[in-house]
C-alpha cells in the first residue's frame, strides 16, 4: 500500500516554508510534489507484556504437542524405539557398538590411569552411563565414557587434595562425577546452554592444544621407567624428566614406542583408506595384546604392568567425602564445561550429518542424568568422546542402540575377563593415551587464525601458553576472559555505516564499501549494526556528532547546503533498544532540534518500536517522521532541503513574471514520471525531454 505524503519540518524549517501566501512566488516555489511513501505501521498497544500473555503465547505450543512427543520430550529414546527398523538397523548397531567396546576396554583404563585412578574404575565409568545416557541423550551416535581432557582435569585438581594411593582420592573423584551431573542437569533444566556460546573456538583450540601435550608429556613415565612430577604445568615437567635421566630404562621405551608407532600407524591407515578403516578401532586392543603377549612370553619384569583387577560388576554405594564440596565447586564447573563443550559440539554434527534434530538442552540433561548415576555405581566424570563417536558413526550406528551393546560389551568384560588384564603392560596404556591425544594437537588451527584473524590468533595464543606455563584454570580463565572482552568491546563499539544511495536503484548501502553510491547535501543516513543499549550509547552519540562535524557540502549531491538538516538512523539491524539508549536518543534529538536538525527513523522493527513508542519517543520526534524504507524518509527530507535551497531564489524572482499553467504542469508531469520510474527500478527508456542526469537523480526536479 501507498500514499501520497508530503510531510512538514519541524521548527524553523516549517516557518520558512509558511512565511508568505499561497499566491506569492515563494510559496509557488516552496510547493513540491507528493511523494509516494508506504505507511509505517504503529503498534496500537504500548503496554509490556505480562506474565499472563506470556503465558497464552506458551499455552499453543503446550496444546500441540501429542502424548508421543510428551514421552519423547521426557525420554528422548522413545523416539528411535517406536520408529526402530529391526531389519535396517540391528546388524549396523551392534556391530558398531561392539567396535567401540573393543576401543573402549583399553581407552578406559588408559584414562583411568591420567586420572591418577586404578583402571578398574575406567571400566566402571564406561558401564552404568552408557545404559542411562542411551535412554536420556538425545545423539543417537554420541561414544559416552572417561575422555583424555576429563581424566586430565579430575587428576590435576585432586592431587592437589591428597595423594592418588589416598582412599579419599577414588571417593572424590566420584563426588566431583555426581557435582557435574547435577550441575548438567540443571543447564539443561534451565535451558542455559547459550552461555557457553561465550567460549571462542580459539579458546577451545588452544585449550585443547595446550592440554594434549600436558597429557602426552604426563605419560612419558611410562615410557622412560621412572616416576616424574604430578602437575599440568610444561616447565616442572619438562625439568622432572631432565632431572631423572639417569634411572632410564630401556624395555618400556621400547615397548612403549613400539605400540605408539603401531597405534598411529593403524590410525592413519584407516583414516586414508576406507577399505582398512577397521584399523582405526581395532588399534587400542592391538597395542594391548601385542605388548600383554610380549610380557608374557619374555617374562620381562623391568617393565610394571597394571596388576590384580577386581572382578563383577561395581555395587552401589552413595558418594562420600561431602566435606570437601566447595573446594571441588571451580573444578566441577571447568569439567563441566570442558564436557559440554566437547560433547554437544560432536552430537550436533553427527546429528546433522544423519539428518536429525538435536535438542542441547536436552543433551546436557542427558549427560547429566548419566554422570548422576555412573556416581553411584563408581564412576568419574564422563562425556562424549571425539574419537569413538567418530568410530561409531564410520561403523554405521543408527540409533543408541549402538551404546546398549558397548555397555553390555563392557558388562561382559567387568564379569569374564578382568584376569586377562592383570599382564597389560603400563606402557601400553600410556601409548594408548599419547595416541589419542596426539590429534588434538591442532598447530594447524593457530596458522589459520593468523591469516584470517589476528584477534582470534591472539587468543589462541593466549589460552595455550597460560595453559602450559600456568595453569589449566588460568589458562582457561584467561581465555574466556579475554574473549568475553572482545566481545564486549565489539559490542560497546558496534559498527557504525553511513549509507549512500547506489545509482539507478533505491538500495542504501555502506559508501566506504560502495564509492559509487550518492549522498546528498544537507542529509545525513547512518546505519547502526546491532542492539543499542547502556554500553554503547555514548560511541553511537559521538559518532553521529563526528558525522555533523564532517560534514562536506562539496562532495555530495543535490541541493548546495552548507549543514546538515536531517540525520535518519536506519535502524533494521537493531534488534533490541534498552531504557538508557532510549534516554539517549531523547537528548540527542533534543540537541539536535536546538540547532534545526531533524532526527529521522526507518525501518525500526516492532519491539524496538514499541519500546520507542512506550518511552514518548515516537511523540517527542513526530510520528511523521517514521518510515518503512530508507528511500522514502530520503525523498520526504531532500524535499524538505529542496525547499530551504530555493527560497532565497524566490524571493529575488519576485518581480519576475510567473510561468504559466502548462509550463507548471508539464514540469510536474516530468517529475512524477521520473519518480515513478525510479519506485519501479525501471531504468529503460526516459521521458520526452528527459536526460540521463535526469535519471539518475530522480530524487530532485531537474535544474532549469
Amino acid at each position: 500500500m501507498e500514499i501520497s505524503y508530503a510531510s512538514p519540518s519541524c521548527g524553523d524549517l516549517s516557518a520558512t516554508a509558511t512565511s508568505s501566501s499561497p499566491s506569492s512566488p515563494m510559496a509557488a516555489a516552496a510547493a513540491t510534489r507528493h511523494v509516494k511513501v508506504i505507511p509505517l505501521q504503529h503498534p496500537t498497544t504500548t503496554s509490556a507484556p505480562s506474565f499472563a500473555s506470556i503465558f497464552m503465547r506458551w499455552k499453543p505450543k503446550v496444546k500441540q504437542r501429542s502424548p508421543n512427543e510428551w514421552i519423547g520430550l521426557f525420554f528422548p529414546c522413545y523416539r528411535w524405539i517406536r520408529t526402530y527398523k529391526w531389519r535396517e538397523y540391528l546388524q549396523n548397531d551392534v556391530v558398531a557398538g561392539l567396535t567401540v567396546g573393543v576401543m573402549l576396554v583399553p581407552q578406559g583404563m588408559s584414562y583411568a590411569k591420567l586420572a591418577g585412578l586404578e583402571p578398574i574404575y575406567g571400566l566402571y565409568s564406561s558401564f552404568v552411563p552408557l545404559f542411562v545416557y542411551a535412554f536420556f541423550g538425545s545423539s543417537r551416535q554420541l561414544a559416552v565414557g572417561p575422555v583424555a581432557l576429563v581424566s586430565l582435569l579430575v587428576s590435576n585438581v585432586l592431587s592437589s587434595i591428597t595423594d592418588s594411593s589416598d582412599t579419599l582420592y577414588t571417593e572424590l573423584a566420584i563426588l566431583l562425577a555426581l557435582m557435574v551431573g547435577v550441575l548438567e542437569c540443571i543447564m539443561g533444566l534451565l535451558r542455559l546452554g547459550w552461555l557457553l556460546r561465550f567460549i571462542s573456538h580459539s579458546v577451545i583450540s588452544g585449550f585443547t592444544t595446550a592440554s594434549a601435550i600436558v597429557i602426552a608429556l604426563s605419560q612419558a613415565k611410562y615410557f622412560l621407567g621412572y616416576d616424574i612430577a604430578k602437575t599440568s604445568k610444561i616447565v616442572p615437567l619438562i625439568k622432572s624428566i631432565i632431572s631423572g635421566i639417569d634411572e632410564f630404562s630401556w624395555p618400556p621405551f621400547v615397548m612403549g614406542s613400539c605400540i605408539l608407532a603401531v597405534l598411529l600407524s593403524m590410525k592413519h591407515l584407516g583414516k586414508s583408506r576406507k577399505y582398512l578403516r577397521f584399523l582405526r578401532p581395532a588399534g587400542p586392543l592391538t597395542g594391548i595384546v601385542l605388548g600383554t603377549a610380549v610380557v608374557k612370553i619374555f617374562n620381562l619384569s623391568s617393565i610394571s604392568v597394571v596388576g590384580e583387577i577386581p572382578q563383577g560388576l561395581p555395587k552401589f554405594s552413595i558418594p562420600t567425602g561431602f566435606t570437601y564440596l566447595l573446594s571441588l565447586i571451580p573444578t566441577a564447573f571447568l569439567i563441566t564445561g570442558v564436557a559440554i563443550l566437547e560433547s554437544v559440539g560432536i552430537a550436533k554434527a553427527l546429528a546433522a550429518k544423519n539428518g536429525y534434530e538435536l535438542d542441547s538442552n536436552q543433551e546436557l540433561f542427558g549427560l547429566g542424568v548419566a554422570n548422576i548415576a555412573g556416581s553411584f555405581f563408581s564412576a568419574y566424570a564422563t562425556t562424549g568422546s571425539f574419537s569413538r563417536s567418530a568410530v561409531n558413526n564410520e561403523s554405521g550406528a543408527r540409533t543408541g542402540l549402538s551404546g546398549i551393546t558397548t555397555g553390555i560389551l563392557m558388562g561382559c568384560s567387568l564379569l569374564f575377563l578382568t584376569p586377562l588384564f592383570e599382564s597389560i603392560p603400563q606402557c601400553a596404556l600410556a601409548a594408548i593415551v599419547t595416541s589419542a591425544v596426539m590429534g588434538l594437537v591442532d598447530y594447524e588451527e593457530a596458522i589459520l587464525l593468523w591469516h584470517i584473524d589476528k584477534k582470534d590468533f591472539v587468543l589462541w595464543t593466549i589460552t595455550c601458553t597460560s595453559t602450559l606455563f600456568l595453569s589449566i584454570e588460568i589458562g582457561v580463565l584467561l581465555g574466556v576472559g579475554v574473549s568475553l572482552a572482545f566481545v564486549i568491546h565489539e559490542s560497546a563499539n558496534p559498527h557504525i555505516a553511513e549509507l549512500g544511495r547506489l545509482p539507478g536503484t533505491t538500495i542504501y548501502r555502506n559508501i566506504r564499501q560502495y564509492p559509487e553510491a550518492y549522498t546528498y547535501n544537507g542529509i545525513v543516513i547512518v546505519r547502526v549494526d546491532a542492539p543499542i543499549y547502556f554500553a554503547n550509547t555514548s560511541y553511537i552519540k559521538d559518532s553521529l556528532r563526528d558525522y555533523e562535524a564532517n560534514f562536506d557540502g562539496l562532495s555530495k549531491r543535490g541541493p548546495e547546503v552548507e549543514r546538515i538538516y536531517f540525520v535518519i538512523l536506519e535502524m533494521s539491524p537493531v534488534t533490541y533498544i534498552d531504557s538508557s539508549a532510549v534516554q539517549a536518543l531523547k537528548d540527542l534529538s533534543q540537541e539536535y532540534k536546538s540547532r534545526d536538525i531533524q532526527v529521522v527513523i526507518a525501518n525500526p522493527n516492532r519491539e524496538v518500536l514499541l519500546t520507542l513508542t512506550r518511552a514518548g519517543l515516537v511523540e517527542l520526534i513526530g510520528k511523521e517522521w517514521y518510515f518503512v524504507r530508507v528511500h522514502d524518509a530520503v525523498q520526504v527530507c531532500l524535499q524538505h532541503v529542496q525547499n530551504i535551497y530555493e527560497m532565497p531564489k524566490a524571493i529575488d524572482s519576485v518581480a519576475k513574471s510567473e510561468p504559466s499553467l502548462l509550463q507548471r504542469l508539464l514540469k510536474q508531469r516530468m517529475e512524477d514520471l521520473s519518480a515513478a520510474r525510479m519506485e519501479s527500478g525501471d531504468q529503460s527508456g526516459s521521458a520526452p525531454g528527459s536526460s540521463a542526469a535526469g535519471l539518475e537523480e530522480p530524487l530532485l526536479p531537474k535544474k532549469s
